[in-house]
């Protein structure tokens, strides 16, 4: 039964990471109650997501031609920092993280809530004032270094938060902007893997449940989207989000 709950789980979050996003506040819970410590069903929750991330920065590939410029060098801070974050996860306790989760939660669910709107507002004062010139190249490439640093560490909110950078960096093609987006979180993610399998924090077996459900979940969901009502899915997980966020507070201070 936990399995099967597990790979219906991460059915759900592929779909709805094709349709609207928010698949880990899907698949990382689902790990969690099934018995997966923490800060393993926190590593398991990014592999399971690394496929739908590569797959999808394949399928932008021709959007992000325009900007091959800056491939090398997000991904030399992807990996730097990606890393990073992932070595922060590995030296906190279990109990420290479980405190954590909640506040993480409630942060990814927020920019789950308000990421459009942030993301539309910066587009429009980017494209007035230009980014890179307003706030100075070294500020943003330490903003996407944070990003990053925030993406190995807690998956859920890195699309969202990595959308928000692309703004500020001047950039108005979203197909551009999507591909970016993926791109950079398939690098943090695989440092992130490797990391984890290195020390063993992944558990690969529940993972692996989750990867299987994720991936024919993000298919399916690509094929219907035109059928789906993607505002209604957007509340859905905005309602189960704040609960979920609610449950975690509840657990970790109660």
């Amino acid at each position: 039964m936990t399995e099967f709950l597990l790979f219906v789980a991460g059915i759900l979050g592929g779909a709805l990471n094709s349709l609207a996003g928010g698949g880990s506040f899907i698949v990382f819970p689902a790990l969690l109650f099934s018995g997966v410590p923490p800060i393993l069903a926190n590593a398991s929750n990014t592999y399971a997501a690394l496929p739908g991330y590569a797959s999808g920065a394949l399928g932008y590939w021709k959007a992000m031609a325009g900007y091959k410029d800056r491939l090398v060098l997000y991904g030399i801070i992807s990996v730097v920092f990606g890393y990073v974050g992932a070595e922060l996860l590995l030296v906190v306790s279990d109990e420290v993280f479980s405190k954590a989760v909640p506040w993480l939660m409630g942060f990814a669910v927020a920019l789950f809530v308000f990421g459009n709107r942030i993301n539309a507002a910066l587009r429009a004062r980017t494209g007035e004032r230009r980014g890179m010139k307003t706030l100075g190249t070294v500020l943003l490439l330490a903003l996407l270094a944070a990003v990053c640093v925030y993406g190995g560490f807690f998956n859920a909110g890195l699309g969202i938060l990595l959308l928000a950078f692309l703004a500020m960096a001047g950039m108005t093609d979203i197909h551009a902007m999507n591909g970016l987006k993926l791109y950079v979180s398939t690098v943090v993610a695989l440092v992130a893997v490797v990391r984890f399998a290195i020390s063993g924090s992944i558990d690969w077996y529940h993972g692996s449940i989750a990867l299987v459900g994720v991936t024919i979940g993000g298919y399916a969901a690509a094929r219907l989207a035109q059928y789906i009502p993607t505002q209604w899915i957007r509340i859905g997980v905005i309602v189960y989000g704040i609960g979920m966020t609610g449950y975690f507070f509840w657990t970790a201070y109660a």
